[in-house]
């Protein structure tokens, strides 16, 4: 049980560390509107910054997300401490732990900076441009809602 906290923990900081040297390669090397393809006219670097949320909105609410977010870290890890040990159960840490780490990444961003770095950007549709922790905050939220409720009807079948 310790053990296994230990190494999502450990999971956690390796996925920190990640966003945060794309984050800082992201200022050292792109500029204001440069792009750089990685995939040609699929996904490419650019350099943005956000002071909102997702898509922009709430923009300028850097206060608000610092405490909102250490609010969901604290209750994030009061639930990690309650939720028992069992096999199926250990399928929900996984998300948890990227969305954990997405809101560690991007708190970082907002504490240190006032913003949040962006630096990926599909270049087939106008779609938002997205950094690291935000793939783990999507990416786990999804996970987390899909294996809720398909752990929960697997419970009404039993």
């Amino acid at each position: 049980m310790n053990r296994i906290r230990w190494i999502l923990a450990g999971v956690v900081v390796i996925l920190v560390v990640l966003d945060q040297i794309v984050k800082q390669w992201a200022r050292d090397y792109l500029h204001e509107a440069q792009r750089l393809p990685i995939i040609d006219g699929i996904i490419g670097f650019r350099w943005a910054t956000n002071a909102g949320a997702a898509f922009g909105i709430f923009y300028g609410g850097r206060w608000f997300f610092v405490v909102f977010t250490i609010i969901v870290i604290v209750v994030m890890l009061v639930y990690e401490f309650k939720l028992p040990y069992t096999k199926q159960l250990l399928y929900l840490r996984i998300p948890m732990v990227m969305i954990l780490a997405g809101a560690i990444g991007n708190f970082i961003d907002r504490l240190l900076f006032g913003y949040v770095v962006d630096m990926f950007e599909f270049l087939f549709i106008n779609f938002a441009i997205f950094n690291v922790a935000d793939i783990l905050l999507t990416t786990g939220t999804f996970i987390y809602i899909f294996l809720t409720f398909f752990l929960s009807a697997e419970k009404e079948d039993a």
